[in-house]
């Protein structure tokens, strides 16, 4: 069986070394250049094609009609999309002659659309996991091939989720690649009436409204935690951005919400009285330490 492959990120690099390990024969990959603006904390699809020798190319479009005929040139039995970040056109699609299947990171029908780990854990979920499911020309709507699940625990950051996901995504494949090639693809409803949809997410979404409850501020802080650009707030002029934090088990009724020093601790203190206890604040990249937070606030860097 012969594949064309789309991917990127961790999950592109796992998933092709399944299909590697299956015997599917990859005659192209098609990922991403690096963006320079990006931190890049994530494996290389394009460094493993060529530890394997498999050709690649790195359109900025996957409609371009150069690359439509080199897919039909090549005649493939699958299309897959593996963290490839456009969506590919309907004609490409039709290409693949036994079908196109993409790997989404999260349980479908809920959360189709743009980093679905982000939005699941900013919501509180408790779990999440992978899905392959056959590309059409919506979003993530196509009919499920097969799904696996896996926990978020109430302290998982993003950055934690997406590993647990990157596992889900390999065994998703690898449990269910041997009947597609044998011609038995499971197909089961994807009902997205029943489901939700989000898009992207940008550094500016990362701001925090104290006003909310600190389980809504611990779950922005969890959802964008570094390796992602984080929840940050303005003090002082000053952007500051969370490391790292936790719940705390205190109550503060009392203090007004925002940042502040207490007992030589920094804390987000939220509109319920509750507050995130921060062990690191950074500002510029650099840590703050209670005693300079406490500088800030109280005017005494000027």
């Amino acid at each position: 069986m012969r594949a064309v492959v789309f991917a990127y990120h961790n999950v592109g690099v796992r998933c092709l070394q399944v299909l590697l390990a299956r015997g599917v024969e990859i005659a192209l990959v098609v990922t991403h250049q690096d963006n320079p603006a990006e931190t890049i904390w994530f494996e290389s699809v394009a460094a493993l094609c060529a530890e394997h020798g498999i050709p690649v190319t790195m359109p900025n479009d996957p409609a371009s009609p150069a690359l439509l005929e080199q897919v039909r040139a090549i005649a493939p039995d699958f299309i897959f999309s593996f963290y490839y970040r456009h969506m590919l056109p309907v004609p490409l699609l039709a290409l693949a002659r036994t079908g196109a299947f993409n790997m989404h990171g999260s349980l479908l029908p809920k959360y189709r659309g743009r980093v679905p780990i982000n939005w699941a854990v900013l919501h509180g979920e408790d779990h999440t996991g992978a899905t392959l499911h056959e590309m059409a020309a919506k979003p993530d709507a196509g009919a499920i091939v097969a799904q696996t699940s896996v926990p978020i625990l109430p302290d998982d950051t993003a950055y934690e989720v997406f590993g647990k996901v990157v596992v889900a995504a390999e065994k998703t494949l690898w449990d269910v690649l041997p009947a597609m090639l044998a011609g038995r693809i499971p197909r089961l409803p994807n009902d997205i009436a029943q489901g939700s949809y989000f898009g992207g997410r940008t550094p500016a979404d990362g701001r925090i409204d104290w006003q909310q409850s600190a389980q809504q501020v611990y779950n922005l802080h969890r959802a964008v935690a570094p390796p992602y650009p984080g929840a940050w707030t303005m003090l002082d002029g000053v952007t500051c951005v969370i490391g790292k934090a936790r719940l705390s088990t205190q109550t503060f009724a009392g203090l007004p919400p925002g940042l502040a020093v207490v007992d030589n601790r920094m804390l987000g203190i939220c509109g319920d009285a509750r507050a995130l206890e921060i062990s690191t604040l950074l500002v510029d990249d650099v840590p703050l330490t209670p005693a300079q937070l406490q500088q800030h606030l109280s005017g005494e860097t000027h």
